[in-house]
């Protein structure tokens, strides 16, 4: 394909009208006079609509930015989408459900040499991802890394920060996510909803992807995670239920490589999502029963009326200020290993594991504003550390990609806190 434009912006924003995009287009603008020299440009279906989110974002940020250019694109037209990407260095890119937007902007961005951060918590796109692309990556020298939000640095880079914190040889991780909320609770935007219909509905897609992507199994250790659903958890004394995101596929896909490439022992990783009490435990499992129920049978359903079937957790106009300024998070690591090492990360330990660590993630509201903290800072890198990351390109979660990189302390400077509580 050919394309008229020789600029490089160092990012561009794509789907910078969605609800996501604008808070992505406002944190570049708060970040970009720490960074001098960065260049940027947005970019959508609508000029209108763009403008708009320029004149928005220079309103909330007090930063001018109205002039930032603007590149016009539409994800079901190849050419266009070729043309925007080979404007790019890095693209950010915020429109979904990936599920049916995201592939053919990938390969616009490998064709046109430039990398690509998403935010995605689907995992059957984020697989097949690396399945189909990630050598066309490596060979044309670009990265794609997906999962670069809430779902899932938190989780991915948290549990690098435990397994370089701890002393021996770390065999497991329990994560707690814990949200904590104001008055008015929090209102998520039905874009992610609909993310997580589709994602539910592919789930019966992802043994066979995972077979192709991975065809012999991890070594297994002789000390296994219980299973637990519904408890009362003794670590953080409050109801926990397994959390259904893509956490456990992204930290999986990161042990994974560290085991093939870096040949490091994998660690078990099981996230659960608290809840304050038993009742509102009971009713978020009705919830997730009847959600997942009907995502297999009627979709369609679920995406006419998502306020109704969230119970309010899910509407078009999404969180309101005063939501986002009163919800934070906390994702805390409890993390079991043994104090020797043993240099052969096939050979597994016989003694059981008596070594433990707390760990914790903690920063602000989740969707709309630790998102765009972790994908701008996670650009930065794939800009500014190109020596640290994985050689010569390809297909990586973010600790994978990111893991020698100063990510850790970016985030931790943007209110994204990570914090060793106890090791014994």
């Amino acid at each position: 394909m050919a394309s008229n434009s020789a600029t490089r912006y160092d990012f561009v924003v794509f789907g910078a009208t969605g609800f996501t995009g604008q808070f992505v287009v406002e944190e570049i603008a708060r970040i970009a006079e720490e960074e001098p020299g960065l260049t940027w440009a947005i970019a959508g279906r609508k000029m209108d609509k763009l403008q708009k989110v320029l004149e928005n974002a220079s309103k909330h940020t007090g930063k001018e930015i109205e002039d930032i250019p603007i590149i016009i694109a539409d994800s079901s037209s190849e050419q266009s989408l070729y043309d925007m990407c080979s404007q790019a260095k890095v693209l950010l890119n915020c429109v979904g459900p990936y599920r049916f937007h995201g592939e053919q902007v990938v390969k616009a961005c490998i064709e046109a040499k430039a990398s690509h951060i998403d935010i995605s918590g689907e995992p059957q796109f984020l697989e097949k991802v690396q399945l189909l692309y990630h050598a066309k990556a490596k060979e044309a020298g670009v990265y794609v890394v997906g999962s670069c939000g809430f779902d899932s640095v938190p989780a991915d880079m948290g549990t690098v920060y435990t397994k370089n914190n701890f002393p021996g040889d770390l065999n497991s991780i329990e994560a707690f996510l814990d949200l904590q909320t104001g008055s008015d609770g929090i209102t998520l935007n039905t874009g992610t909803f609909e993310s997580a219909v589709y994602g539910f509905a592919a789930q019966s897609e992802l043994p066979a992807l995972r077979k192709s992507l991975f065809p012999s199994p991890l070594p297994k250790s002789n000390h296994r995670l219980p299973k637990r659903s519904v408890f009362k958890s003794e670590e953080v004394d409050k109801w926990c239920v397994p959390f259904p995101g893509s956490d456990r596929s992204v930290v999986n896909r990161t042990q994974r490589y560290n085991y093939d490439v870096n040949k490091e022992r994998p660690v078990q990783f099981v996230p659960y999502f608290c809840r304050p009490g038993l009742i509102s435990t009971i009713l978020m499992i009705i919830f997730a029963t009847v959600f997942g129920l009907l995502a297999k049978i009627a979709p369609s359903l679920l995406l006419k009326f998502p306020t109704f079937f969230s119970g309010g957790a899910f509407s078009p106009s999404g969180a309101t200020k005063k939501q986002m300024e009163e919800t934070s998070f906390t994702m805390t690591f409890y993390g079991k290993g043994y104090e020797k090492k043993i240099p052969d990360v096939d050979v597994q330990h016989e003694e059981a594991p008596t070594k433990t660590i707390v760990t914790r993630v903690a920063g602000p509201e989740p969707g709309y504003v630790a998102t765009p903290i972790c994908m701008v800072q996670s650009a930065l890198v794939l800009i500014k550390e190109r020596s640290k990351l994985p050689p010569g390109g390809g297909v990586y979660t973010p600790g994978a990609a990111f893991q020698n990189t100063s990510l850790i302390e970016r985030l931790d400077k943007h209110n994204v806190k990570f914090t060793v509580v106890e090791t014994k």
